[in-house]
């Protein structure tokens, strides 16, 4: 039996940097031309554009999160589903070197999840994903008889809905706590049909942009959101707020963290996964939120400080440095 169980993507990344990759800010153009945000990383058409030396890493929710609890010490599987190809493999040796057991499935057909990321020089990034053999799972490559854990993390990407209640439905019947950080796919699901899948969890994961969608409440209304997403879940709800922290909400109480202030912006991919895995290690630890809190911050600060999801993910000795011992939470009668 595991400590601990992932379940969901991985995917094999390349960052590319250069000081040629611009990012613009016009509001009102890019919003017309379709780019939401009012934001773009651009860099010129046509041109050779010169770039640093390409880094190659491992990625995905639930890759990343089996990185975070191995190195806190938990015994640790990985359920995944990759292409029978060179990526596969190393996947499989690098979560191997990590101490995480690969209960991998190989797709002849899909190649492995690749993503190519264009990283500027101030750690902003724009992202170009193939999803691959992650998308296309059958109940048949499921490991039934090894989902054994005390807790199951689960970054479901694409993964067929009725697939995964069943999956749930296994895990709760053999005493597993379930978190999940949902895919923008199940996001979806949830905000039409929530009792479908909340139901099942003991933990939800989403960024603020994520809790407003689900929730329906207007984006800056925190407590507003928080009563609406303590009525969708009997746990614990979670909503990351990028450099500005984290809120957490046990149906009693809000709790507010700031986050760790970083050495150096180098690249902001994995901080949600370092931050949402490392919040629940915490709890495997001590079961509690504020130390949950402390320890998902600083993986995630720690991890925006190197290229790449896994460089900078934390050790239990790593989380006793002097920058990390102490973080100023708040705590409020909801």
């Amino acid at each position: 039996m595991f400590d601990v169980i992932t379940i969901g993507t991985v995917t094999r990344d390349v960052f590319l940097t250069s000081p040629l990759f611009k990012v613009l800010r016009d509001q009102a153009h890019l919003e017309k031309i379709g780019f939401k945000t009012g934001e773009a990383e651009c860099f010129a058409l046509g041109s050779k554009i010169e770039v640093k030396k390409p880094v190659m890493t491992i990625g995905g929710g639930a890759a990343n999160a089996a990185v975070t609890f191995s190195r806190q010490g938990f015994r640790t599987a990985a359920v995944l589903k990759i292409g029978d190809d060179e990526s596969g493999d190393a996947i499989i040796k690098h979560l191997k070197k990590e101490k995480v057991a690969p209960l991998a499935v190989r797709d002849k057909k899909e190649g492995t999840a690749y993503s190519t990321i264009l990283l500027t020089p101030n750690g902003e990034r724009t992202i170009l994903v193939y999803r691959g053999a992650s998308e296309d799972w059958a109940r048949r490559e499921i490991p039934w008889s090894r989902l054994k854990a005390r807790w199951a993390y689960i970054a479901p990407g694409k993964m067929p809905l009725v697939l995964m209640e069943e999956i749930l439905k296994t895990l709760k019947k053999r005493g597993t706590k379930i978190a999940m950080n949902p895919s923008r796919y199940y996001l979806e699901i949830a905000a039409k049909h929530p009792q479908n899948l909340f139901k099942y969890l003991d933990l939800v994961l989403v960024n603020r942009e994520e809790a407003s969608y689900l929730t329906g409440v207007p984006y800056k209304n925190d407590r507003g959101i928080f009563k609406k997403f303590d009525g969708l879940i009997e746990g614990i709800a979670v909503m990351t707020d990028g450099a500005k922290g984290a809120k957490v909400s046990n149906g009693r109480y809000l709790y507010t963290a700031p986050a760790f202030k970083e050495k150096k912006l180098v690249d902001r991919t994995g901080a949600g996964d370092a931050f949402g895995s490392g919040f629940v290690a915490g709890l495997m630890i001590k079961h509690d939120i504020n130390f949950a809190l402390r320890l998902a911050s600083a993986n995630a600060t720690s991890v925006v400080e190197s290229v790449g999801a896994q460089e900078g993910i934390l050790t239990r000795k790593e989380l006793n440095q002097n920058r990390f011992k102490y973080l100023d939470l708040g705590v409020d009668p909801l």
